[in-house]
């Protein structure tokens, strides 16, 4: 049991959910949304209010562009990527308080969070495969 209680108690601790980023986000909770994939990813869409920093890139720009004291979320594409963990790790080497958040952009525009691109706003659609749908649901 103990064995258990550890693994999930830091499974929770370095991971979080789209549901819960939105909430949090809602409630205006302190952290960074940060998108580590690609550009053309970026360009094609990407969460709103969320900043643009490939995993890549972190190591060289973080320090720069965000501040270690705020807790940053990082995400890439869906749970079939490791773009995520890879941010993640990256962030935590320079020291800051960072959680994935699982499922990624597929989860957040399957349960019909706010997406955006360059022309503005994205269509919400909400997926009844990953969460209870129900009419004049906007969050």
């Amino acid at each position: 049991m103990t064995d258990a209680l550890t693994y999930f108690t830091t499974k929770l601790t370095h991971e979080t959910d789209a549901s819960d980023v939105y909430t949090a986000q809602k409630a205006g909770d302190s952290f960074v949304l940060v998108d580590v994939r690609g550009d053309d990813a970026w360009t094609q869409g990407r969460i709103t209010g969320a900043v643009h920093m490939p995993h890549g890139e972190i190591a060289v720009r973080a320090a720069a562009e965000l501040d270690p004291a705020v807790p940053v979320v990082v995400y890439c594409w869906s749970p079939g990527c490791n773009g995520g963990a890879r941010g993640a790790r990256e962030f935590a080497l320079l020291g800051y308080t960072v959680r994935e958040m699982i499922g990624g952009y597929e989860y957040w525009v399957r349960e019909g969070q706010p997406t955006e691109n360059d022309s503005g706003a994205l269509p919400r659609t909400f997926d009844s495969q990953v969460m209870v749908v129900r009419a004049g649901i906007e969050g």
